[in-house]
């Protein structure tokens, strides 16, 4: 399979055609309108330095919101009431606190600057969206996304406490569930997201379900019903 140069125009190959590392495409830029027309495509950027690498890989991990399992110690966590639980207040810091995180494997962030700002400009037009975890004044973990008609494209998280990404996670999927979001996109297969109930499906699979939700959805900001 090639691999495709992404032109200047907004235009982006059929998902299909990514080789089976899943990369699809080398080039183009991370504004906005890019990364809106990417995830929309059921494509997404991962990289660390410039160009971009655009990825549509052959399985998708999903999780279908009904299908939710929450960990013993996450429940606790969240029955306790241990973390303060926000939406859409903190979204430039959760941005930071995930470009934080060291990961296995990886030299450096691939939330690099220019992504960040395409993603903060994309908040501010009310598609991507953050969740926050606070214990006290201190911001103690998040995550963030955005959502794409009635899809929820998850994109990082971070902790700097036990369980307080997975507490924010299990509340967006608690409120998204209220709204009517059947599906979060959480890209590629891990451990961690196997463990709430997330599985992998075929790209074509995920790409025919992007197309049947990509419609409609709720724009921003975002806050949980109870704190309205």
């Amino acid at each position: 399979m090639p691999v495709f140069r992404i032109p200047r125009q907004l235009v982006f190959p059929d998902p299909e055609l990514a080789a089976p590392s899943g990369l699809l495409g080398v080039g183009g830029d991370v504004s906005p309108e890019r990364l809106l027309l990417a995830y929309q495509s059921g494509i997404f950027p991962w990289y660390s330095e410039p160009p971009p690498l655009w990825y549509a890989p052959p399985w998708r991990m999903v999780l279908e919101v009904a299908e939710l399992k929450v960990p013993k110690s996450t429940r606790q966590h969240a029955r306790r009431g241990t973390y303060r639980i926000t939406m859409d207040t903190a979204f430039a810091e959760v941005l930071d606190g995930c470009a934080g995180v060291e990961r296995p494997g990886q030299p450096g962030t691939w939330l690099n600057e220019d992504l960040k700002a395409g993603m903060l400009e994309l908040h501010r037009r009310g598609v991507a969206h953050s969740v926050e975890a606070w214990d006290g004044p201190s911001l103690v973990g998040g995550l963030y996304g955005l959502a794409i008609g009635r899809v929820f494209c998850g994109e990082s998280m971070f902790a700097r406490a036990p369980d307080a990404s997975k507490v924010a996670f299990v509340r967006l999927v608690q409120q998204l569930d209220a709204w009517g979001f059947p599906l979060v996109d959480c890209q590629v297969y891990t451990e961690h997201l196997a463990r709430f109930g997330a599985a992998e499906v075929p790209r074509r699979a995920f790409l025919a379900r992007l197309a049947e939700l990509r419609d409609g959805g709720r724009p921003g900001p975002w806050a949980l019903d109870d704190q309205k």
